[in-house]
């Protein structure tokens, strides 16, 4: 079995935070062989009775701003709808007929046209502050522009804007709220506090921020946070959406390309260069998060066994002491034939028993190949 048969995250863990799309990214992730912990960190609340959003949408139509600026393809295609809702469609549209319409990528160009309206431009990069530059560059002062919100922190877009001479309206699509079901974030929490996760996806800096928030209800932030900081990695969508993690001094990585299927792709090329590889005992080994590759074969351990592994390859040739494989043991207690048993079934697990050799009243250690990465004599 190569990499290709059981895919790029087999044995690794992957936490998932997302709301909205969340199957589509899951599915991608298993797809590519990793096991998924999903804690939606945030719900998304819809405002077609929101006083804010029918009272900007009121003002639009009395007022025709300059310039809108349309976000989100879901938020645009909900501002619609709320509006036909309240029997403000036909006129919202006209309104919006009339102004320099800016979609912030294809998606959003998409949702525009859907609705019967063309965008007036759209930015390659699909980049916010692509958006800021060209309106900067035509000159805002004296205009009135629209701003879609979508949830996620702009800084800066509107205080620019503002500076700038511009008056800025914005239109509250949709709020983020905490979810109902607390359950599935807490059991995410715990995952990446017991290194049950090697890496956390996020999608949204809302999500992000209520992951933080959650932790810190439950008087555990510092320990996230640290977690995050070395053992976790945290990938993210795009720059905005690292924004709360990088407050807090955390390490994030993003895709070129701010969409589901790079971000994954992403992942497929980190996590795999964070694993442990090593030539033992005639094998090659390579260690994840729940799963260790014997020459490419694909072979699950529990637990127990990981635990007594990433000891082992810690110190790679060295003995290790009963004693120091027992508190690497969780809740093995004081007995050392807990130690015995776990070693058992790992060297079941793994499949090749002398991978993993018995030293006399000593320990354990792997029994590594020192000279297998230096040039044969010939």
């Amino acid at each position: 079995m190569d990499q290709h048969e059981h895919g790029p995250l087999a044995g690794f863990t992957v936490g998932v935070t997302a709301a909205r799309r969340a199957d589509e990214l899951i599915a991608l992730l298993r797809r590519r062989g990793a096991a998924v912990v999903h804690g939606p960190a945030l719900r998304i609340v819809p405002l077609a009775d929101d006083t804010e959003l029918l009272a900007a949408t009121k003002e639009i139509i009395v007022s025709t701003p300059d310039v809108v600026v349309a976000t989100t393809a879901i938020g645009f295609r909900g501002w619609i709808e709320a509006a036909e809702g309240w029997g403000h469609g036909p006129e919202l549209l006209d309104a919006l007929r009339g102004v320099e319409l800016l979609a912030r990528g294809p998606k959003v160009k998409g949702a525009v046209r859907a609705a019967g309206l063309t965008e007036s431009w759209s930015p390659s990069s699909e980049s916010m502050a692509e958006v800021l530059d060209r309106l900067l560059a035509e000159g805002v002062d004296g205009r009135r522009i629209a701003l879609q919100l979508h949830g996620e922190p702009l800084p800066g877009f509107v205080e620019a804007l503002t500076a700038a001479g511009a008056t800025v309206l914005g239109v509250p699509v949709y709020r983020w709220m905490p979810p109902e079901d607390l359950g599935p974030l807490d059991r995410l929490v715990d995952a990446i506090l017991s290194g049950a996760v090697d890496a956390v996806a996020f999608t949204s800096a809302p999500a992000a921020a209520s992951l933080l928030a959650r932790a810190g209800e439950r008087g555990v932030r510092d320990r996230i946070v640290e977690a995050l900081r070395h053992e976790v990695l945290a990938v993210c969508v795009g720059p905005v959406t690292a924004l709360p993690l990088q407050a807090e001094g955390i390490p994030t990585h993003q895709p070129e390309r701010f969409r589901l299927g790079p971000l994954v792709q992403l992942l497929c090329t980190e996590l795999p260069a964070r694993s442990l590889a090593l030539p033992v005992a005639g094998h090659r080994v390579e260690i994840r998060g729940h799963a260790v590759l014997v020459d490419g074969e694909l072979r699950p351990v529990p637990p127990a066994g990981m635990a007594l592994l990433g000891l082992l390859a810690r110190k790679p040739g060295w003995v290790v002491s009963r004693a120091d494989l027992l508190r690497a043991l969780p809740g093995a207690g004081r007995d050392e034939h807990a130690v015995e048993t776990a070693m058992a079934r790992l060297r079941a697990s793994l499949g090749a028993p002398k991978l993993i050799q018995t030293v006399v009243k000593r320990g354990y250690r792997l029994s590594l190949d020192p000279l297998a990465d230096e040039p044969r004599t010939p």
